[in-house]
């Protein structure tokens, strides 16, 4: 589990850099092809992250795999949909429900921290 964990902090830390440099190229550089390329990279991220995860579920027990495996197929699914439509919007609020507040949690953090208080 902790490989695993381990991956998902690391997909964290560059959804994180992903949306503070399309924030920066947006609100400081008025530059918003590069916002769109950022968001972009976001959600192709997020589109292989089950498939990205899988050399991690081995190791995982049988109890809590499907689960897991349902919730990165959700993460994926969902991004997958935003490149298909090309929705820059869509991209950018993948992880955040309709009622996040700044500086909560997203989506995907919550659910590491879910993870780490049932390991």
């Amino acid at each position: 589990m902790t490989d695993f964990l381990n991956f998902l902090r690391d997909q964290i830390r560059q959804v994180r850099d992903i949306e503070n440099t399309a924030h920066d190229l947006l609100h400081n550089a008025a530059d918003d092809a590069g916002y769109r390329e950022a968001m972009h990279r976001k959600a192709e991220l997020l589109a292989n992250l089950s498939a990205n995860a899988a050399p991690f579920l081995d190791a995982l027990g049988l109890e809590r795999r499907p689960m897991i495996e349902h919730k990165l197929d959700m993460f994926s699914q969902s991004a997958r949909r935003s490149l298909d439509i090309g929705s820059v919007f869509y991209m950018s609020a993948l992880l955040y429900p309709d009622d996040h507040k700044p500086g909560e949690p997203n989506t995907l953090e919550t659910w590491l921290a879910e993870l780490e208080r049932t390991k």
